[in-house]
């Protein structure tokens, strides 16, 4: 027979079954609004990060520090319709663009241009984006899409220039204010000392259960007389 310790071999069959009724009820869609376990942690922890993301008030604070600054950069867009709704951007945002088939002309006071950036990223932010669409009369993803574009290429043409000063706080906007407005979009911002208790507990159960399923193949390993053993140093005589 096969079995070679009967005892933890049963011990190993029930931490296997309960694992395995565990990960059934895990892929039931019985953790609210008809989501499974996997699609309620990552709800959750969506929720948690998206809290801890908002650098608005930080941003605006380092947009002031270039409130002479002028910028007037010259930028290829991806094709001439992204930079025909780029001009509108701008120009609706207050600066001063135009567009000759795929080379997107701007000139502008950074720290207002900026500030227009951080007000979308914001109503982006909460979930407000039908503000921005009726703003720019595009779909609120599209220009904030088309913001970071054009910033993104902006600051690659600032560094070639030199104007380190003006390509670092438009980089920062971005990656601080656009990046997670957009990436977050319909995600209902959470602090994480709203729901402490939670996710501490999902990050132990995630924890235990792993170790459960190890244990679990450790016993039956061992009912089958399978073990591993410290191999014997051969003495040279």
């Amino acid at each position: 027979m096969l079995v070679r310790h009967k005892k933890t071999m049963n011990f190993g069959l029930f931490l296997a079954v309960s694992f395995l009724g565990v990960l059934f009820l895990i892929f039931s869609p019985i953790f609210g609004e008809g989501k499974n376990g996997l699609e309620y942690s990552d709800a959750l922890f969506n929720k948690l990060a998206k809290g801890s993301s908002n650098f608005i008030a930080q941003l605006r604070t380092e947009v002031k520090a270039v409130e002479k600054e002028e910028l007037a950069v010259t930028v290829k867009m991806e094709s001439a319709d992204q930079a025909a709704k780029a001009v509108k951007i701008f120009t609706t945002a207050g600066a001063q663009a135009s567009a000759e088939e795929t080379n997107l002309r701007i000139n502008a006071n950074l720290a207002p241009l900026l500030s227009a950036v951080l007000d979308d990223s914001n109503a982006m932010y909460y979930n407000k984006g039908s503000e921005i669409s009726a703003k720019y009369g595009m779909d609120e993803k599209d220009v904030m899409a088309t913001w970071w574009s054009a910033l993104n290429k902006s600051v690659k043409e600032l560094q070639k220039a030199k104007k380190t000063d003006q390509a670092s706080v438009i980089h920062e906007v971005m990656k601080k204010g656009i990046e997670p407005a957009y990436n977050f979009y319909t995600v209902e911002p959470q602090s994480i000392s709203e729901r402490a208790l939670t996710a501490l507990s999902l990050l132990v159960f995630y924890v235990l259960y792993t170790l459960w399923w190890g244990f679990a193949i450790f016993y039956l390993f061992d009912g089958l007389g399978l073990s591993m053993k410290k191999a014997k140093v051969k003495q040279e005589v």
